[in-house]
């Protein structure tokens, strides 16, 4: 018989993005081919315990703010480095995952991995640095600011004059975070101050931009080729109901409820072919690997901004970056599958 490779999904973590992180690996667990991977699921926990997990998938759904899957830390603990896998798909979201920190503990055990590599994990999860490596490469960003807790507590009243000539109304936004967990909408310095202490609560670095104002927000997938290029699909919209005045927490995962997703979006030709070209070019700056989502703003004068670049998308049969691909004739269990062979066919080490 043909051995399977053994994948490794590994997910949970110690960030604030934990149930969403635990929805994203049912939904990979349903759909692996189980007669190609030998799947072993590891969960680590909010205290950042490694533990077995079940082989469940539906123990990872979704029931609202109430009712949020997460890992078992008391289940029997697994070390990653002694268990032989072939590659492992890090279904991480947010800090302690996401942002370059699973991806090194991989590189330094000599381990395959599905997804971007260090730097362009870290600097992807770091909205404010990610900024900049897109404005050097000529990619349009919105204007902003940081606000670090060192800042605040030293000088509030400084803070508030700096971030207030950006003009509100201002996005505050934890600068390492997800899943719109921390983000606030600002309309005056009262707010302002509010939103700041919010976002703080989950990242001591804080990324203040201007709203971008009547702005249409429109996403793009791209996916590495198994002959080495890059490929990106059709753009898709997101359109929030009236009663959020932004797409928050709730109107992400409660989605029937609260948003219209278009796939594809209903744009003219030649802001497909931007966008498409666009989200290319900011996977290759910052040098991703892989996977990722590029989400923009489509402004009302009809320019196109880079709002940010997600190394490890919402990955549900629902989110936006499956739901974009299988448009494009990928289906999911396809999708989960390319990014595997990606990982398999990709050297460790310096690249």
């Amino acid at each position: 018989m043909t051995k399977r490779t053994r994948v490794a999904l590994v997910f949970g973590g110690r960030s604030t993005e934990h149930a969403i992180s635990c929805v994203t690996a049912g939904s990979v667990l349903e759909a692996i081919d189980r007669d190609k991977y030998d799947v072993v699921p590891i969960g680590i926990a909010a205290d950042g315990r490694w533990v077995l997990e079940a082989d469940d998938p539906g123990r990872y759904v979704l029931g609202g703010a109430r009712r949020l899957p997460s890992v078992d830390g008391s289940r029997s603990p697994v070390a990653l480095g002694a268990e032989g896998f072939d590659v492992v798909f890090p279904l991480l979201h947010g800090p302690w995952g996401e942002d370059g920190t699973i991806q090194g503990l991989l590189e330094m055990t000599d381990t395959r991995y599905v997804g971007s590599g260090v730097l362009a994990s870290a600097v992807c999860m770091d909205k404010a640095f990610m900024k900049i490596v897109l404005a050097d490469a000529g990619l349009p960003v919105m204007p902003g600011g940081v606000v670090t807790a060192r800042e605040w507590e030293a000088d509030p009243s400084g803070v508030k004059a700096r971030i207030g000539e950006l003009g509100f109304p201002l996005f505050v936004k934890p600068a390492r975070g997800g899943s719109s967990i921390g983000i606030a909408k600002a309309h005056d310095v009262t707010e302002l101050a509010d939103a700041i202490e919010g976002a703080l609560a989950h990242d001591p670095k804080v990324l203040v931009e201007v709203s971008a104002e009547g702005a249409r927000e429109v996403e793009c997938g791209v996916l590495e080729t198994l002959d080495g290029g890059v490929e990106t699909t059709l753009p898709a919209e997101i359109r929030v109901s009236a009663d959020h005045e932004f797409y928050d927490f709730e109107a992400k995962y409660d989605a029937e409820q609260h948003t219209d997703l278009d796939v594809p979006a209903d744009l003219p030709d030649d802001v497909v072919a931007q966008i498409r070209d666009m989200s290319a070019r900011a996977f290759l700056a910052t040098g991703c690997e892989g996977l990722a989502r590029v989400d923009f703003f489509h402004l009302s004068d009809g320019s196109l901004v880079i709002n940010e670049l997600n190394t490890m998308p919402g990955f549900t049969p629902l989110s936006m970056f499956p739901r974009m691909w299988a448009h494009s004739g990928l289906e999911y269990a396809d999708l989960v599958d390319r990014l595997i062979q990606l990982a398999l066919r990709r050297d460790t080490g310096l690249r």
